[in-house]
């Protein structure tokens, strides 16, 4: 009665752990640089004790946060992204110990599209993000060639037509 569905088994690209890296260090360091210039206005202007104590604690957080995002995260996460595309069902599977399997039947996708920002592009890599109705999803770092012919894939399999724009421009 119920259809075997195979595990899916394709790997996101290893040049996604620089990335997310670089990503977290950025954010991270923005943090810490907000949380510091507080506590150097929280001694200079004599603001309460306990704004400077919770500042001190909010920097210790930030601080074990960022070893954790920057050096454990990005690899762990990259181990564990798989993915599959066939003519039926979009999968993304992630997650060591809290594991999602997502299985997307390609008559309910709506729309594919690939997202580059600058870290992306430096690595050349895409983000494939995959709407329904009521949600979207992503596939994170897909290098660009491999990106570009799923993106392809998944519209002819879910029958997405190309729109035209009224100068005369394709859609995509």
């Amino acid at each position: 009665m119920y259809i075997h569905i195979d595990e899916p088994t394709e790997k996101i690209s290893t040049n996604a752990i620089t990335v997310w890296r670089i990503s977290n260090t950025i954010g991270h360091a923005v943090a810490l640089l907000i949380t510091a210039v507080l506590i150097f206005c929280a001694d200079s202007f004599d603001w309460y004790r306990w704004v400077e104590i919770t500042l001190y604690f909010i920097g210790g957080f930030l601080s074990f946060s960022a070893l954790y995002s920057i050096l454990i995260e990005p690899t762990l996460t990259q181990r564990y992204w798989r993915y599959k595309i066939d003519e039926e069902f979009v999968q993304l599977k992630n997650g060591k110990w809290n594991e999602n399997h997502t299985l997307i039947p390609m008559e309910k996708v709506e729309y594919v599209r690939t997202e580059q920002g600058p870290i992306l592009r430096k690595f050349g890599l895409y983000n494939i993000v995959i709407g329904t109705t009521t949600s979207n999803h992503t596939l994170p770092a897909i290098p660009n060639e491999v990106a570009l012919e799923l993106k392809s894939q998944i519209a002819t399999y879910a029958k997405i037509k190309d729109t035209l724009d009224v100068d005369g421009g394709v859609n995509e």
